[in-house]
């Protein structure tokens, strides 16, 4: 598939991606947009995504033309694309999606069965942006392309830690790199470094998880007072789940906070055994096998007990318990 064959002679693109953007997502949508622009100077490119984590708007180029609102009265696109999703996790930016004369559907994740009319699904891909590498031109890429892919293969791959990694991923990854930015400052700012605000919600995390199934899961839950008594937003609790995974002896790590009151939204990463995006499913949720996640509208406690016993099924059909 090359991108550039399927909108050239479009004067209208949109690209979005889900709701609270990643680095992935963020990374793969403005790499899309920057491309485009390049190679299409006449066509009107226009992105949609919610507001993104400070780390994220510094590192990414072409954040600052993302648009985060969608008009009433917006005009319909020759071709949308929507990245590292389904069309129901992307907001208002779905109607435009759906009403677009040509839909084109690029993601990574293993639950997403393709919704455009052109689909570049690759559930073995580390991320969206290893997939927006593989589709547009090479001779187009530039320093600010190279640097917005690389951060979203950086966050989604876990610095290169995560299954999903691949020989296909060090090689784009290589390739970025030669491009000549600071790529030992993106790893550090989008994926190491925390604000004082997001350290405190990290150690109340770790305070009130809780270890089962002989050490192998942990659970971190937490309300909303609390978030609200620290002044937290979404955005500072990036991560977390992926913290809790670095417990010694954890398999499988969930973390829910109630980001609406009894709307729960939960964050799941595993290491070796657990299926999470079977997890994630069953509150229609989805994701990777390795990491995934949902929202969760039912009682949060009865939510709790119907993963818990999941996760110990998992771990004892493996022999792991």
């Amino acid at each position: 598939m090359r991108l550039l064959d399927l909108v050239n002679n479009c004067k209208r693109i949109g690209i979005t991606g889900h709701s609270n953007p990643d680095g992935d997502c963020a990374g793969s949508c403005c790499a899309a947009a920057l491309f485009l622009r390049k190679v299409l100077p006449g066509a009107q490119v226009d992105i949609y995504l919610e507001a993104l984590p400070a780390a994220l708007e510094k590192n990414i180029p072409g954040t600052e033309t993302i648009l985060h609102t969608v008009p009433e009265d917006a005009e319909k696109y020759d071709a949308f694309i929507l990245l590292d999703s389904v069309p129901e996790r992307s907001g208002d930016a779905q109607k435009l999606y759906l009403d677009a004369s040509l839909k084109i559907n690029i993601d990574h994740h293993i639950s997403n069965p393709g919704s455009g009319d052109v689909n570049y699904i690759d559930a073995g891909a580390s991320s969206a942006c290893e997939l927006v590498y593989n589709v547009i031109d090479h001779d187009a890429i530039d320093r600010e392309i190279a640097r917005a892919l690389y951060v979203g293969i950086v966050t989604d791959t876990g610095v290169f830690q995560y299954s999903s990694t691949g020989e296909s991923t060090m090689r784009a990854a290589g390739h970025l790199m030669s491009y000549g930015f600071d790529f030992t400052a993106v790893i550090r700012e989008v994926f190491f470094e925390r604000t004082a605000l997001q350290a405190r919600i990290l150690g109340e995390a770790f305070v009130r998880s809780e270890l089962s199934m002989n050490g192998k899961c942990i659970f971190s839950i937490l309300n909303k007072a609390l978030l609200d008594r620290y002044g937290a937003s979404r955005q500072d609790l990036d991560g977390i789940s992926a913290q809790l995974a670095l417990t010694e002896g954890i398999d499988c790590a969930v973390f829910l906070h109630e980001d609406e009151p009894g709307i729960w939204r939960s964050s799941m990463r595993s290491v070796r055994i657990v299926n999470v995006a079977r997890l994630a499913s069953l509150f229609n949720g989805g994701g990777h096998i390795r990491a995934a996640g949902c929202t969760i509208t039912s009682d949060i406690d009865e939510a709790v007990r119907t993963l818990r016993s999941d996760i110990e099924q998992q771990l004892r059909d493996a022999g792991a318990l």
